[in-house]
């Protein structure tokens, strides 16, 4: 059981002792944590307001309810959207003027993991300086709580999500016309959490005939809720058997966008953002970004288009921020995550199927078709556990110094570009492992280069 407290915001898994784990005191020291940060930042002379909302986890109503009951005994007022997704609360936060947000979501992490992720009155991530300040004053549990006449005032709105879907069909990339005219197929595999309910809506919008597979918003995940091939049998079983157009997977708090071609093979969560910003590029120039461990197929896209491709550090607040000193008109990761500025500055599954089925529709091809039409690049995406009391700068002290004749980046991670291939190694942000990406010409390639870089890890640790 585990407690991690990260610029991903905090999270954890339920149960247990206190400290370790996302105990309800965790819980209510955070909440409380961050309530103060906004007061102590805010110069709003009247009550602030947060906007709260929560994917399906089983666990997420009770710890919605003690961050909710924190900040409103700080004296915050608390709008609740209830069962909604990462960037529906991102759009909240500005649609609705408030002054900050919080997702109860532990992205793609099992069942028995939450956690809180905070925003600013942007909608968007806090960066380290703002995190650490939360960090320590919950460490110094200083708090001014609200008098009773003063408490904040709770209040429901359960039309975000259909706000949200209507900002993206206003998008002008976004091509409803041609979109409806394809009259597209797909099945959608919500992992039985909130996507369940936006992606559904949202394709309802677009004409699009859908078949839901695994959206009952009951947070019962099917299978592991990372949207990744191994875990994506039954929808690209299902997207054959119905003869579907594609297949479209998101993961709990819908920021993470996986697709499925008509012949069951997997697009990759790689090639979503590059479909994507070869769409956008079409329609509008600008820059674009992806972060360390994201393909080169990017890279080579943002050529063909004339434009100029940036590498930030892993985590979306370090992608947004290389976005906007770059003027980059699109950017993400390469999980599958696509932020659009002209929607906003966050990952938005909602955003991506809009974009993606725009190409689509718009280039007359099939799934398969668009895909083989890109670079072909192979990824292999693996892990390994952190091994307690190990130093990571020692690890990546040893290996760099192995492979100094290399191109090495030490931005985040370690990152060893080859010729031909690359390996990025780097500590996770949101879970107690080390993540090992590689990319090469072909599948097997970058699989051994994987395992080469495992057993060195290993024996370096």
């Amino acid at each position: 059981m585990t407690l991690i407290k990260s610029i991903s915001g905090i999270r954890g898994t339920i149960g247990g002792k206190t400290n370790n784990n996302l105990t309800p005191i965790d819980a209510v020291k955070y909440a409380a944590a961050y309530g103060q940060w906004l007061k102590n930042n805010s110069k709003n002379n009247n009550k602030l307001t947060v906007i709260i909302g929560r994917d399906a986890r089983i666990s997420g109503k009770m710890i919605s309810d003690l961050v909710t009951n924190t900040l409103i005994g700080l004296g915050i007022n608390v709008v609740d959207i209830d069962l909604s997704t990462t960037p529906t609360v991102e759009f909240a936060v500005t649609n609705l003027s408030a002054d900050g947000g919080v997702i109860i979501t532990a992205s793609h992490n099992p069942k028995q993991w939450n956690a809180l992720k905070l925003l600013n009155y942007k909608g968007e991530f806090l960066n380290a300086i703002e995190g650490d300040k939360i960090l320590n004053l919950a460490e110094e549990s200083d708090f001014e709580f609200a008098q009773v006449d003063d408490l904040g005032v709770y209040s429901r709105d359960k039309k975000q999500i259909k706000k949200h879907i209507k900002s993206v069909l206003d998008l002008d990339l976004v091509d409803v016309k041609a979109i409806k005219k394809a009259k597209l197929k797909v099945v959608v595999d919500a992992v039985n959490s909130t996507g369940g309910i936006a992606i559904p809506a949202l394709l309802k919008k677009l004409k699009v005939k859908c078949i839901e597979l695994y959206c009952t918003p009951n947070g019962e995940f099917p299978h592991n809720p990372e949207p990744l091939k191994e875990h994506l049998t039954d929808i690209s079983e299902l997207v054959v058997k119905e003869k579907a157009d594609l297949g479209i997977v998101v993961d709990p708090d819908v920021d993470r966008l996986a697709l499925v071609c008509e012949d069951g093979s997997m697009f990759g969560e790689e090639y979503t953002l590059v479909a994507c910003a070869d769409y956008v590029l079409s329609k509008k120039k600008g820059n674009t970004v992806s972060n360390l461990s994201s393909s080169r197929a990017l890279k080579d896209i943002s050529d063909k288009h004339g434009v100029d491709y940036i590498a930030s550090a892993v985590g979306e607040v370090n992608v947004v921020e290389a976005m906007k000193t770059n003027n980059a008109v699109i950017g993400g990761e390469g999980n599958g995550g696509i932020i659009l500025p002209d929607s906003h500055y966050g990952r938005d599954s909602l955003v991506g199927v809009a974009l993606f089925l725009s190409k689509l529709a718009t280039a007359k091809v099939s799934c398969k078709q668009l895909r083989d039409s890109y670079p072909s690049y192979y990824m292999s995406k693996n892990k390994i556990d952190l091994i307690e009391n190990t130093s990571i700068d020692d690890v990546w002290a040893k290996i760099g110094d192995k492979y100094k004749d290399e191109k090495i980046s030490l931005v985040d991670g370690l990152k060893i570009d080859f010729e031909n291939q690359w390996v990025h190694l780097r500590k996770s942000n949101t879970e107690p492992i080390i993540r090992i990406y590689t990319e090469s010409k072909s599948q097997k390639d970058a699989d051994d280069l994987a395992v080469k870089f495992q057993k060195e890890i290993a024996m370096m640790s």
